[in-house]
């Protein structure tokens, strides 16, 4: 049995599979439902992640199940579009911070939590969101927990732009016409992986 929080991430890694294999898909859009985008794991029962092997090393750890997610976005060879319609936390923002564009509406908020549950900052966000948003406001981030307003992460660069709520799902189609009317899709999934490579390279 997989327990519900890890089936999720199953579930959204299949879907990135399957798109990225079809060629008739240029552009993936993510967004939440109802008034969220992502309120992030469900820790009323525990955190009850597989633990093992050895810390020290990192031999046979298994590996936090967010950073698969977000591993999985960073190897897309299409581009993926963040439609982020209301409140994005834990690995709702973490989940985020791998996709090539962020557009919100006005309300949303974004939170990194880890520090006031007593956990770790998960799903490769250490990596990801300096290079966002410059070392200084991912340290006010992770160790504050606090929330980021919209303004917030529109001026650092969290996200990318801000739209009316009524306006967001066209915006993000827009974007994904314009990237598949325009751009060769062959060159699209090597200058996504050139960008995001480089940012890790000496």
């Amino acid at each position: 049995l997989i327990a519900p929080r890890v089936q999720t991430h199953e579930e959204i890694k299949a879907a990135l599979d399957m798109v990225d294999m079809d060629d008739a898909i240029r552009a993936v859009i993510v967004t939440g439902a109802d008034r969220a985008f992502c309120a992030g794991t469900d820790l009323s029962e525990g955190f009850d992640l597989p633990t093992g092997g050895n810390p020290a090393t990192g031999e046979d750890v298994p590996p936090d199940v967010g950073g698969e997610v977000t591993l999985r976005l960073y190897a897309m060879r299409k581009p993926v579009i963040g439609a982020v319609n209301g409140v994005a936390a834990g690995f709702g923002v973490t989940f985020l911070l791998a996709m090539d564009h962020r557009i919100a509406v006005p309300d949303s908020r974004f939170l990194f939590p880890f520090v006031r549950r007593g956990i770790m900052p998960e799903s490769c966000s250490s990596w990801f969101l300096p290079r966002l948003v410059g070392m200084g406001a991912a340290l006010d981030w992770m160790l504050t927990g606090r929330a980021i307003s919209c303004d917030e992460a529109l001026s650092k660069g969290l996200i990318d732009e801000v739209v009316a709520p009524e306006e967001l799902m066209s915006r993000a189609r827009a974007y994904a016409a314009e990237l598949a009317a325009h751009c060769a899709p062959a060159s699209i999934a090597v200058a996504r992986q050139l960008m995001w490579r480089m940012a890790a390279a000496p």
